[in-house]
């Protein structure tokens, strides 16, 4: 009698058991990745990393030949000096001018017109101020830094290459961020219905441990036999620098 009730205990012990908890096979996958290349075209100049190296956000990673962009700048900045003196010379002219009808000294015309070359002086200094701007753009362009903390997992440019931005873009460094993985596995339906984004689960990689949670449910199966399957994301935080593609496994709850 008493190993029958025992029996009925492991029983219903077991039949509470959610019948989805499982390790689930998953591959790792870089949380964010990113493909770099210059906006701008010119000549590389110098290329300050290499594959494998730990870089911090706004680090810069490459720069061209900004011989023609920093000499594009001086020459707007030029321009607008001589814009602002003519600006001010027309100014002063416009008051004298002003002053002068108001005395019914000089003609209408002769206001019209101060008005038209003050006008004229400012129209010329903006065009000047938005021509600094866009080459100050162009200069900071020929410098790729980085967008966040990163790891760069590939290096596809030399110094002395010419880049063409006007034509495909080509890619010249591929960076990763730094300190997250994604461990991506396919669930069943049944697998799937009970998770919660945001949900604390368990990665395993090799015999190391991580703690991570849901970052993304897939809504759309993938139709592979012999049922459908939906993808998962979890996101971990490692200790240690890993590998894309690497074998993990999830603990599910």
């Amino acid at each position: 009698m008493k190993n029958w009730k025992m029996l009925c205990i492991v029983t219903l012990l077991a039949q509470s058991q959610p019948l989805w908890a499982a390790d689930v096979a998953a591959l790792l996958q870089w949380s964010q990745r990113v493909e770099l290349s210059a906006p701008v075209s010119g000549v590389v100049q110098a290329v300050q990393v290499d594959v494998g190296d730990q870089v911090k956000k706004g680090q810069t990673l490459l720069s061209l030949d900004g011989t023609a962009y920093q000499a594009k700048v001086a020459e707007n900045r030029a321009a607008i000096s001589r814009h602002s003196a003519e600006m001010t010379e027309t100014k002063r002219d416009l008051a004298r001018t002003s002053e002068l009808h108001e005395r019914d000294v000089i003609a209408q015309v002769d206001m019209d017109q101060a008005k038209l070359r003050h006008a004229r002086a400012q129209t010329l200094l903006a065009e000047a101020q938005a021509r600094l701007k866009q080459s100050q753009k162009e200069l900071d362009e020929s410098v790729v830094r980085a967008p966040f903390d990163a790891v760069v997992v590939a290096r596809q440019v030399e110094p002395g290459q010419t880049v063409a931005a006007r034509l495909q873009p080509q890619t010249l460094l591929v960076l990763a961020k730094s300190g997250e993985m994604l461990a991506r596995a396919r669930l069943s339906e049944a697998q799937i219905n009970p998770l919660k984004i945001g949900q604390a689960v368990t990665v395993v990689v090799g015999k190391q441990n991580y703690t991570g949670k849901i970052k993304a449910l897939g809504l759309e199966p993938s139709n592979e036999k012999p049922e459908s399957v939906y993808p998962v994301d979890v996101i971990f935080t490692p200790g240690e620098q890993l590998r894309a593609g690497m074998a993990a496994t999830i603990k599910l709850p």
